[in-house]
């Protein structure tokens, strides 16, 4: 380890993408610090990242659902992540939020409510410093609602809007705030689902493109740059068409 090693901070380490993205720093050499619910899980993960790459990695017990932990969680890490990645989430079932309030609140807390409310927290101590990049793992869900998924949808576009005015309060403080939009991913979350080929990136995939992202300048990244005009087609459909489709 040394002075001018970089440190990654990884929010929901245990996910199948919060893996992708820690291996794909540490590859680079980069300190990985994973945080998630279950510390047997994330020591796992920390096992695997550290024999595989060689750097130091080191686990922090956070639940997003648990706000009131996040001032002493953040004074806790040391040193201070140079990058943060949140790739926090919950699909949920959108039958079960429709009629169980319960679930929804669930899927909206961890998709959108958490993870906004630490990224504020981290952001003003990166501003303080004058150093950083937060990466927020948003949804394409979250560009046009559907019925199929509009709670984990709406909770979506609602961490899309923070990011985007996050990266706004950021500007010209040395800051970087970049909204990354996944498409659809092949990962435990979306087991089971029937996936186009063309539209799913592997873990992996999202990973590298989150490292890239990182030494870039841009504020939106989609994984996949077909889901760009995919959305883009999407949103233009007029409301009294779209209501008919039942996407």
């Amino acid at each position: 380890m040394t002075d001018t090693q970089k440190t990654l901070l990884v929010l929901g380490g245990t996910s199948d993408i919060g893996r992708a993205v820690a291996h794909a720093f540490a590859k680079a050499g980069w300190r990985v610090m994973l945080a998630g619910r279950s510390l047997e899980a994330l020591g796992r993960e920390a096992g695997d990242i550290g024999t595989r790459t060689g750097v130091p990695v080191t686990t922090h017990v956070l639940d997003i659902l648990q706000t009131e932990s996040f001032a002493d969680f953040l004074d806790g890490l040391q040193p201070s992540p140079d990058v943060v990645v949140s790739a926090v989430g919950l699909l949920g079932d959108q039958g079960r939020a429709e009629s169980e309030p319960a679930h929804a609140a669930e899927v909206y807390r961890t998709n959108f409510e958490g993870p906004a409310l630490i990224l504020d927290m981290i952001a003003a101590r990166m501003i303080a410093r004058g150093s950083g990049t937060i990466v927020g793992i948003s949804s394409v869900a979250g560009d046009r609602g559907r019925a199929s998924n509009y709670a984990y949808g709406a909770a979506k576009a609602g961490f899309t809007a923070f990011l985007s005015g996050l990266r706004n309060r950021a500007a010209g403080k040395g800051v970087q705030v970049i909204t990354l939009k996944p498409g659809f991913v092949r990962t435990r979350m979306t087991e089971g689902m029937p996936l186009p080929g063309l539209l799913t990136a592997e873990p992996a995939e999202v990973g590298k493109a989150i490292f890239r992202a990182t030494e870039g300048r841009r504020d939106v990244v989609y994984v996949r740059p077909i889901w760009w005009l995919v959305m883009k087609i999407i949103c233009a459909i007029p409301e009294g068409v779209f209501k008919k489709l039942k996407l």
